[in-house]
């Protein structure tokens, strides 16, 4: 059965004099299980957008990770005291020039999302992303050693700014089409499905690293095209954005993206008249909408509880966690160890944000943020503190003194039970409340 097209001169009246302004009169104040046997093809489309944040994690451990493969460093490093290393100053630079790349590629998408549409600026993002990976894949190809760092650089600037597009495509997506009911479980699907790329990644960086050639590397480089197409393919099918051309004044097309979105089960009509009057509404409260409206009045508060939902991974030291096998080589562990390691963590991460997903439906974004991040800070204390010895210790046991073993062994080994643990922590609490919180902080215009 179709949807009919509505009376919108008549939905607006309807609209000033019946429906409040909660969501009371619909279904989103629902349970969630309810809400996903009730909304199934938006529980779809979530699960597919989040492919956006796949190709994110994969690409974050597959470029942190590359550098602890040895034939990359034959390749790009120098030898010192018999082996091969990357300098340090170029491995920072590869290491900061990814998320500046994509602080850039977010901002262009936020702007340019506005101009072309919800869908056409993610399959933009991802093209964008698939050139920076076939940069990053002929830079092997100069003879010059720092004409091939520059590449790998260039390719990875590239590549960053194609990610953070995408994310920041695929999250206004969700937030502007995904009902209150889901809203916050489909927005913590981001870091479950960014451990998944990640643990997709850390696999196959395992299975080549054994490798005497510069497929050790280029295959992981290459597999990443694939992450790249599938959100690719996702948003060519899509409906766009209902709120999106209600605010281009395509109000039937809207009409039609919604009921797009929804079985016959579901009159859109209502809901799509809510939508019409909260735009319009905003609309006449500030016309035409520029960054800079996002510092001003009361948008500043939604803007810095946004901004800070962003940088709480970072906060907790996700960064640091992408390039944990490199870390824990550092500290002494072996290459094949730490990748094992990595995995672990991974897979730890996957079940606890799986659970942390159903506690949001159970407690507060805010209570799970505090307290998991309270516990984390104790646990990086904690291994700050473990780091501080690596000789013999003393202990005085009933007025004798005790010689314990070097600790150096055992510390390399709590480094990275404390890693898995940060994981852990975070992934029941910090790490999906805090994309829940920025998913429904906005208002729509912003």
């Amino acid at each position: 059965m179709a949807h009919p097209e509505p009376d919108w001169d008549q939905e607006m009246e309807q609209t000033h004099i019946n429906i409040p302004a909660t969501d009371e009169y619909s279904p989103d104040n629902i349970p969630l299980l309810q809400a996903v046997r009730l909304y199934p093809k938006i529980v779809a489309c979530a699960f597919g957008l989040a492919l956006a944040f796949l190709l994110t994690g994969y690409d974050t451990v597959i470029l942190g990770t590359i550098t602890a493969v040895p034939y990359l460093k034959q390749g790009f490093g120098e030898l010192y005291n018999g082996s091969y290393i990357i300098p340090a100053t170029w491995l920072s630079v590869w290491s900061a020039i990814g998320p500046v790349g994509s602080m850039v590629g977010a901002v262009n998408a936020g702007w340019f999302q506005d101009r072309i549409g919800r869908r056409w600026s993610l399959a933009l993002s991802c093209v964008v992303c698939a050139a920076g990976i076939a940069i990053a894949f002929c830079s092997n190809l100069p003879s010059e050693m720092n004409s091939r760092r520059g590449a790998f650089l260039v390719g990875r600037t590239v590549q960053g700014w194609g990610v953070g597009g995408a994310m920041a495509g695929a999250q206004t997506y969700l937030s502007e089409t995904v009902p209150t009911s889901l809203r916050g479980s489909a927005m913590a699907l981001s870091p479950t499905f960014m451990l998944l790329g990640e643990l997709l990644g850390a696999a196959v960086i395992y299975g080549c690293e054994k490798k005497v050639s510069a497929a050790a590397y280029l295959i992981p480089f290459g597999t990443q095209w694939i992450t790249t197409i599938l959100p690719f393919i996702l948003v060519c099918i899509l409906s766009e954005s209902p709120s999106y051309l209600i605010r281009k004044e395509k109000c039937d097309a809207a009409h039609r993206a919604l009921a797009w979105f929804h079985t016959d089960r579901v009159d859109v009509s209502r809901p799509l008249a809510q939508m019409r009057l909260s735009i319009t509404h905003e609309v006449q409260m500030s016309q035409e909408l520029a960054y800079v409206d996002c510092f001003k009045g009361t948008n500043l508060r939604q803007t810095m509880i946004v901004a800070f939902s962003f940088v709480v991974p970072s906060f907790f030291g996700v960064p640091l966690l992408a390039s944990a096998s490199y870390f824990m080589q550092v500290v002494g562990m072996g290459s094949s160890l730490s990748l094992i390691v990595l995995i672990l963590g991974i897979v730890l991460g996957l079940i606890a944000n799986a659970i942390g997903v159903w506690l949001m439906s159970r407690v507060g974004r805010r209570r799970l943020m505090l307290s998991t991040l309270a516990v984390t800070t104790v646990i990086w204390l904690s291994m700050g503190i473990a780091g501080c010895w690596s000789g013999n210790i003393v202990i005085w046991f009933v007025f004798h003194p005790v010689i314990l073993p070097p600790l150096i062994h055992v510390s390399n080994r709590y480094t990275a039970a404390c890693m898995m643990a940060v994981v852990v922590v975070c992934g029941l609490g910090a790490w999906p409340a805090s994309y829940a919180v920025s998913g429904e902080t906005s208002s729509l215009r912003l």
